[in-house]
């Protein structure tokens, strides 16, 4: 795998190193070592799925606070999206910065999300599908959001939203304090 950092610290871009033959390629796409070598030890506890009917959706922007903090190793498996992961960790020197990659089946490109910081992606064609690798199981008291357009954060999303869930779009304002 290739790791490349991104303007938000601990926040990586994975790329495949496949190896090719006549009946397509194989490549590995999570290695513990691999990915301890570029800090991160947490190790993956719940795989999830998402699908999505349609082009325009979102889903975010969420994260779950301690103790239940997860990280994300998100990949689009069908279809095409834009992923974001937005740092809202106090301590970080990258607070408040966030990061957008376009994600696809075509690409096999996934972005590791780090524990505490807001996640969420917008999909650019009808019947998107992405999987998620977490390091922590889902705990809905300590599940928190931001909405994908609080105006804190100037989000630019490369695709009109025309569907959001009722409790991704009520999201309350970003205070301006730290998330943790």
């Amino acid at each position: 795998m290739k790791f490349t950092p991104t303007e938000v610290e601990g926040c990586w871009i994975i790329d495949l190193e496949p190896h090719s033959d006549d009946r397509g390629f194989f490549a590995r796409s999570y290695c513990a070592d691999e990915f301890a070598e570029h800090g991160i030890h947490d190790t993956p506890v719940q795989a999830n799925t998402s699908f999505n009917h349609a082009k325009g959706t979102m889903r975010g922007m969420h994260r779950q606070i301690a103790p239940a903090s997860e990280g994300k190793l998100v990949r689009c498996t069908a279809g095409r999206l834009t992923d974001c992961c937005l740092d809202l960790r106090e301590d970080s020197p990258t607070f408040g910065k966030h990061v957008m990659v376009e994600l696809s089946a075509e690409n096999h490109r996934a972005l590791w999300v780090p524990p505490y910081c807001g996640h969420g992606f917008v999909t650019h064609e009808d019947n998107t599908e992405a999987t998620y690798m977490v390091t922590g199981r889902y705990s809905p008291e300590h599940e928190r959001g931001s909405r994908y357009d609080d105006p804190a954060f100037g989000l630019q999303w490369p695709e009109e939203i025309v569907v959001v869930s009722d409790k991704d779009a009520s999201w309350p304002d970003w205070d301006g304090k730290p998330i943790r």
